[in-house]
């Protein structure tokens, strides 16, 4: 399908009146503080899908998107379901490829790296967080934020920095109970925090707010709102008027 993608900015600095002035913002010392303007770049990207040999005809999901993120900004891809924003957030994470054009993370090109350096430096760069934080179930909500630094065997290392995210995002009596003694805005506040948990420059969220109720929805918009605030990019994808209107930036997926 055809997309007209419309980028506005908007000066939406104002934090929902239901989040609460005195939420408490995350220290510079825990998350890594960027070192590049503009962490990602979308150039041209288009995003087809199908249309190879089997003979079906090419769907066309996103065409010509273009997107420059700075540190401390938050952009959101908002649009109707199927529009494209999640193929728009896969792509600038480096999960996916575009069927053209090119991404940059800190002004370097993904074209001019292989697997492996995409892969390590997306671990370095990018925290993603999908629809319904994927947390895994026999794990405690301090152990899933800890799961990122596994294979690096830094979890002893990282292991008050992860309890430091949790207290952050309001959790820090909680870090002890599994996926299923939580709700869902807490399971998503605790993914948010795993997805921290690096030294995230670049955070990328997928419709973090679709499922909860306002309350809790507001709750996960100030979190985003204070990750900005030490200088991490986010990127979202959404259609809940609270997080577009807040955000920094805009684009309409139509």
């Amino acid at each position: 399908m055809t997309n007209e993608l419309n980028q506005t900015r908007a000066a939406r600095n104002r934090m929902p009146e239901s989040t609460g002035a005195g939420h408490q913002t995350r220290a510079n010392t825990i998350v890594k503080s960027t070192d590049h303007a503009t962490p990602l770049e979308l150039s041209n990207i288009t995003i087809h899908y199908g249309g190879g040999k089997g003979g079906a005809e090419a769907v066309n999901v996103v065409d010509d998107f273009n997107m420059t993120l700075h540190a401390g900004e938050m952009h959101c891809v908002a649009g109707r379901s199927g529009s494209g924003k999640t193929s728009i957030l896969t792509v600038g994470a480096g999960l996916t490829l575009p069927t053209s054009g090119r991404v940059f993370w800190e002004g370097d090109s993904l074209e001019t790296m292989g697997d492996d350096e995409i892969a390590d430096r997306r671990r370095a760069l990018i925290g993603y967080v999908d629809q319904g934080g994927a947390l895994i179930d026999g794990m405690s909500a301090l152990e899933n934020v800890l799961l990122p630094a596994v294979p690096d065997g830094e979890v002893e290392q990282r292991r008050d920095m992860a309890k430091d995210l949790l207290d952050l995002v309001g959790l820090g009596r909680r870090m002890r109970h599994r996926p299923a003694q939580l709700s869902g805005g807490e399971r998503q506040r605790v993914a948010i925090a795993r997805a921290l948990i690096l030294g995230t420059r670049v955070l990328v969220v997928d419709e973090p707010t679709a499922s909860l109720d306002r309350t809790s929805a507001n709750r996960i918009i100030s979190i985003l709102k204070d990750t900005t605030s030490d200088g991490i990019a986010v990127l979202v994808a959404s259609h809940d008027h609270e997080l577009v209107r807040l955000s920094d930036t805009v684009t309409e997926l139509i």
